[in-house]
């Protein structure tokens, strides 16, 4: 049975390819049967140009082979491609099939080719969200579709359609730009526009479910494209329809809906005093935004110097009877509050477990963030999860609370 994974963070590469660029073929060798090469499919429709005011962030690339891959518009497929380049936590690891697609007409056609049609399969955003402990025994599919365009104003807000492909944290600067106000908060979160939706992106007050009007998707029960609406997406805490029908929903773009007027979240821990730094009186969309690029760069270590997705583990959310049953056992323990319990912090509870900077091998916890598990250089996904596992076993054995995954294990 296919499934869908890692379509949630995505980290951002700091090389980037021309404008416009369609995927297409690296000439790879295919290490079975004889095979070698990319296998071209038919050609299908061509893009159609956007309306309105459109952007076109430059395609981000990982090495010369994806520089190869942006001159055909013909959808490709590679066989055993290399993934260590497409996951933020650098692991080794291949997939049986990896195509790159700048059209989602494409889809149809490549989900249709006879030695994939009963494979497995991923769709791949930045790879900021996934760890990979083996192989990937299918079909990698790596959006690279990348406009953003104003759709509609009126009475006060915008509504602003990004495509899958698009950086998350390029279209929050797209955004800022063009003094748009609702994404600020979300500034500098790793992974793409197509992940977004998926783990329902979140942080420093407020979520993606905030500004989100719809999805566009290519529906791979009914073999076509639907929008949903954001009921029909069934956001939650760091949840969504598309984790609990992972085999159905490939994600194309998004809609936003923004405001002209700036209606701030400035009270998470650490903000306010980060303004006051930056002397944002009053605050801006903008100051809002710098300030907590500041905090994350502070607080989180890069996936551009070193291995890791961001937070591993999901803060738990408890009952108040369950918490304060808790907290007369561990006074100094976080709490936020939030519209479904109160939730605490699981930085907290591996650092008081013991687990803040431990390192075995190459396979660590970060010595900035209890949260963020890190590849010092050579570990391999499958010994980053084992730590994470003792770290889950430690934390239950101490306060009795199950600590859930973030990224999808694989």
């Amino acid at each position: 049975m296919p499934r869908w994974f890692g379509h949630v963070k995505m980290g951002t590469g700091k090389r980037q390819d021309d404008p416009g660029a369609i995927s297409s073929a690296v000439e790879h060798c295919f290490h079975t049967a004889g095979v070698s090469g990319s296998i071209p499919l038919s050609p299908t429709k061509p893009l159609q140009p956007n309306l309105g005011r459109t952007h076109r962030k430059p395609a981000q690339v990982a090495h010369e082979d994806d520089r190869k891959m942006s001159r055909s518009s013909n959808p490709t497929l590679r066989p055993d491609a290399p993934l260590d380049r497409h996951n933020t936590f650098r692991v080794p690891a291949r997939a049986a099939w990896l195509a790159e697609i700048e059209n989602p007409d494409q889809i149809p056609e490549i989900l249709d080719h006879p030695p994939i049609r009963s494979l497995p399969r991923l769709v791949l955003g930045a790879g900021s969200n996934v760890l990979f402990t083996r192989d990937f025994p299918g079909l990698v599919l790596i959006p690279r579709n990348r406009g953003i365009q104003v759709l509609t104003t009126g009475s006060g807000t915008v509504l602003v359609r990004a495509e899958a492909g698009v950086g998350w944290h390029d279209l929050v600067t797209w955004t800022l730009d063009r003094n748009l106000c609702g994404l600020e908060n979300l500034a500098l979160i790793p992974g793409s526009v197509g992940a977004a939706p998926v783990q329902n992106i979140g942080a420093y007050g407020r979520e993606l479910s905030h500004v989100l009007e719809s999805v566009e998707v290519f529906d791979c029960e009914g073999g076509e494209k639907r929008h949903l609406d954001r009921e029909a997406c069934e956001l939650g805490y760091r949840q969504s329809r598309f984790q609990k029908e992972p085999d159905r929903w490939i994600i194309t773009a998004i809609g936003l809906r923004l405001s002209l007027e700036p209606s701030l979240r400035i009270d998470y821990p650490g903000v306010r005093e980060e303004l006051a730094a930056l002397h944002a009186d009053p605050p801006t969309a903008r100051a809002v935004a710098e300030a907590i690029i500041r905090l994350r760069r502070r607080k989180l270590p890069d996936p551009d110097e070193i291995g890791n997705a961001g937070s591993f583990f999901k803060n738990p959310v408890l009952t108040r009877e369950r918490f304060e049953s808790l907290r007369d056992r561990f006074p100094g323990l976080p709490v936020f509050e939030s519209p479904s319990g109160r939730k605490v912090s699981a930085a907290w509870l591996i650092e008081q477990a013991g687990w803040k900077g431990f390192r075995e091998g190459d396979a660590g916890v970060s010595a900035r963030h209890a949260l963020v598990l890190v590849n010092h250089g050579t570990a391999t996904g499958a010994q980053v999860w084992s730590l994470a596992q003792r770290i889950q076993e430690s934390v239950r054995s101490k306060f009795g609370l199950d600590l859930e995954v973030e990224p999808q294990i694989l």
